[in-house]
């Protein structure tokens, strides 16, 4: 990937599902929420600290994290839509 986020910023891919209703019905992407789990495809070197280290990230990439409905800012780099959001917007990483 041509992209690498600053500081404490990580870029995310949402991980789609196939949804049905309960009667086997496919629901087209338009009506359906947009999931709020991804995969981390880059991340930042991390925040710099008082002393002037710096403080590395949680995550990394390749891991599959829950954020916020809210989080991050839409972009589209390489073909692809992205997430870029800071690591404190990630509730947690899924084993």
């Amino acid at each position: 990937m041509g992209f690498k986020p600053l500081h404490d910023r990580i870029a995310v891919e949402r991980v789609s599902e196939v949804e049905k209703s309960a009667g086997g019905i496919i629901i087209p992407d338009t009506a359906q929420e947009k999931p709020s789990e991804g995969k981390v495809v880059s991340v930042g070197p991390g925040n710099r600290k008082k002393d002037g280290s710096i403080a590395k990230l949680e995550v990394k990439v390749g891991d599959r994290v829950l954020f916020g409905k809210w989080s991050g800012t839409e972009a589209k780099i390489d073909g692809k839509d992205l997430l870029i959001m800071q690591e404190s917007d990630v509730m947690g990483i899924i084993n």
